[in-house]
């Protein structure tokens, strides 16, 4: 990446005092936020910008602040909403590789809106899930790996590509103890799905979701459940799948049937099974990275779209256990 010092001139219209003020936030937080992500210097005079860094990183503040300034028009333009902004932009991989990339942009439709990929990554997810049988999303919390594959599956649910959705998850604890929880074991593993149905919630309505699972027609179940069937023209999702172990994620991938999309997601530096078993994801990353009509999407730092501490988080534990590995060495 070139550092070329740049400047450019932006004018936001109309000049309106309180949509300036949304915009730029208290004491200018929001302009802030852009001027640390993009290490640009924004100066401005009433609805006269001025931006100065490099030449991309400018150019793409600048179309960050006119969107913004588009939308603090109708909503309160919160930091949240400024970090939002941002990761529609791709602006990592812009900063890093100012080429554009001509591809159709995904745009899932469900009854609740129109839901996008945000960020270059999250687009290639949705991309990959139209076009393979078999996806796996792997990366961190909060990059949208599984509210993303809901999201197909309901559109697909919903065009009546598949007949049915089915969500799997293995039940696996994170330190404590499924025997102690009261109920069946449906009702026992009903917390571990809870990302899955909400995901659901946001998109189809509580009162449809509820009808569609008395019918059957979305059904939830704990992988263990899935040995010996045989799933046709079904969506099928398999979420935190880093705690499945070797024989159950080969188990669940040779359940998949004619007509099928299966998307697995999981992130592997969360793995909770006991020490002495491999988790079946990394293993299965590595015998099925050649494997023809299976695609995979890496998700990293840069694609989490919580709040922004949230990146931070996972960006600390990463470098963290990279320095332990170093020490070890």
């Amino acid at each position: 990446m070139s550092h070329n010092h740049f400047s450019q001139e932006v004018t936001l219209l109309p000049a309106d005092i309180e949509r300036l003020s949304n915009f730029c936030g208290q004491l200018d937080i929001n302009l802030r936020h852009i001027e640390q992500r993009l290490q640009v210097e924004i100066a401005n005079r009433s609805n006269h910008f001025r931006i100065s860094g490099d030449e991309v990183a400018v150019r793409t503040a600048s179309v960050v602040m006119q969107k913004l300034y588009e939308l603090a028009e109708k909503e309160e333009i919160s930091p949240e909403q400024v970090h939002l902004s941002l990761q529609d932009s791709s602006i990592d991989q812009l900063l890093e590789n100012p080429a554009p990339k001509h591809q159709a942009l995904v745009a899932i439709k469900t009854k609740r809106g129109v839901i996008k990929g945000r960020g270059q990554n999250q687009q290639d997810y949705l991309q990959k899930i139209l076009q393979h049988d078999i996806n796996f999303g792997v990366g961190p919390a909060g990059t949208g790996k599984t509210f993303l594959a809901v999201a197909c599956a309901v559109e697909a649910l919903q065009n009546e590509t598949v007949r049915r959705i089915v969500l799997v998850r293995p039940a696996v604890e994170a330190g404590e103890k499924l025997g102690f929880l009261p109920g069946d074991m449906a009702q026992k593993v009903d917390p571990y799905l809870r990302p899955l149905y909400d995901a659901l919630y946001d998109m189809l309505g509580f009162e449809r979701v509820e009808k569609l699972l008395e019918k059957n027609v979305i059904e939830v179940a704990p992988l263990a459940f899935m040995r010996g069937r045989t799933l046709n023209d079904s969506f099928i999702i398999l979420d935190e799948a880093q705690n499945t172990t070797t024989e159950q994620i080969k188990m669940f991938l040779t359940r998949i049937g004619f007509g099928s999309t299966a998307v697995i997601t999981g992130d592997v530096t969360q793995i909770d099974l006991p020490n002495e078993k491999m988790s079946g994801l990394k293993h299965v990353l590595q015998v099925l990275k050649d494997v023809e009509g299976i695609s995979f999407t890496f998700f990293g730092v840069r694609d989490v779209v919580r709040h922004p501490l949230v990146q931070r988080i996972v960006a600390a534990y990463d470098k963290y256990e990279l320095q332990q590995k170093h020490e070890l060495s």
